[in-house]
Parts: structure tokens; C-alpha cells; sequence
């Protein structure tokens, strides 16, 4: 009787490990075609956005305008990750020239951000956007105000006229558009890269643009 005892409660063991297992390759099976699912989704909304993410005629530009890979970059002059990333895509651009890089205003951070981006997409109506663009993200340290517009004035541009176009429809436009646009592909935080249509899930810092690049062209 005993034996017979033992022997039923070995199997219940048996049966239940086997049911627990069977649940474990279900879930995991699921989260698979979740995940799928999700990405696809996510192509989509990405392919649908294509004109207004890659050629936004109020979107600046660096490196080659007609470059055969397209990086989206979706930053903030306030955030650390984005400043620490930012050499690397500087060197990428001088490695490769056939990259064009689409920069994405996303001031989400502090209300320096707004004002930051504001002046840096002013300071497009006097050509002095890279070299503004490029004084900020070098810039280390909590970002004033005064700050911004020392930075402007260091970069060759009038301050009187670059307030003035601060206030400008089409700089506002700009902003709503790209938070329009973050907010269709699911891009909640900076950076955000997209390169050749290909949102980039990994951390910023583990980010190989080259193989990304490399990538892309391989499509």
C-alpha cells in the first residue's frame, strides 16, 4: 500500500513539473510573438513617418544632405547621454561621408531645454546652426540661460534678431512636430536613434553606428 502511495505521489511530482514546464514554453512562446508583434508595429509607424522623420525641410542636417543612410537623432541639450554620445556620431560623420544625420529638437528635460532648442533652430535663419549646436552639446555642466545665449554670441550670432526668431510659427512648428513625431514611434526618452528606418533599442552607449550603418546599407 505504501509503495503504491509513494509511487502515485512520484507521478503527481512528475505530472507537475511536465504541466509547469508546458507553461513556461507557452509563456515564453507568447512574449516571442508579443515581442514580434510589437516590433512590426513599430516598423510600421516608422515606414508611415519615413518623409517627416528623414527629410523635414525645418530639421537640421549634418553630414552629407544626400547621404544613403539616414540617421534620426532625438535629443535634448540637457541630457548627459546625448552629449556623451555625440563625439562618436561627429566621428562617424568625418569616417563616413555618405551619412546624413537628421537632428530631431526634443527638449523634454528642463525648461533650459525649450529655451536651448528655441535658440538653436532660431539661429538656423543665420547659418550658424552647427556651430551653435556643436558649443552646446560640448558644453558641460547645468545649462542657464545666460549660458545659451553667451554660447550664441561665442558662435557669431546677433542675439537681438536670434530673440526675436525664437518666437518665430515656424520654430514652434518644429517642436510640436518632432513631440508629434517621438510620440507616433514610441520614443519616450533621449537619445533616440533611428538609423535607416531601423529604431536602435539598445542603450546609447553600446550603440556600433558603424555596423549600424553597415547594416542599413545591407538591407
Amino acid at each position: 500500500m505504501r509503495t503504491q502511495l509513494l509511487a502515485g505521489l512520484m507521478l503527481l511530482s512528475a505530472c507537475g513539473a511536465a504541466a509547469a514546464q508546458d507553461t513556461a514554453r507557452i509563456e515564453q512562446a507568447y512574449a516571442r510573438k508579443l515581442a514580434a508583434q510589437q516590433q512590426q508595429d513599430l516598423e510600421q509607424r516608422i515606414a508611415g513617418r519615413q518623409q517627416a522623420l528623414n527629410n523635414a525641410p525645418a530639421s537640421p542636417v549634418l553630414g552629407n544632405p544626400a547621404g544613403d543612410v539616414v540617421i534620426v537623432e532625438f535629443f535634448d541639450y540637457t541630457c548627459p547621454y546625448c552629449k556623451a554620445v555625440d563625439p562618436r556620431l561627429q566621428a562617424l560623420l568625418k569616417s563616413d561621408r555618405k551619412v546624413k544625420l537628421v537632428l530631431k529638437e526634443f527638449p523634454i528635460l528642463t525648461p533650459q531645454s525649450l529655451i536651448a532648442t528655441r535658440a538653436a533652430l532660431a539661429s538656423m535663419r543665420q547659418g550658424k546652426y552647427r556651430q551653435f549646436h556643436n558649443a552646446m552639446m560640448d558644453f558641460r555642466g547645468q545649462l542657464l540661460e545666460s549660458d545659451i545665449f553667451d554660447m550664441a554670441k561665442a558662435s557669431g550670432l546677433d542675439i537681438a534678431r536670434l530673440r526675436r526668431d525664437m518666437t518665430a510659427p515656424e520654430v514652434s512648428d518644429e517642436i510640436i512636430a518632432n513631440f508629434n513625431l517621438a510620440r507616433g514611434i514610441r520614443v519616450f526618452q533621449t537619445p533616440a536613434f533611428i538609423v535607416g528606418g531601423r529604431l536602435m533599442n539598445s542603450e546609447s552607449a553600446s550603440i556600433d553606428f558603424p555596423r549600424a550603418v553597415a547594416a542599413a546599407r545591407g538591407k
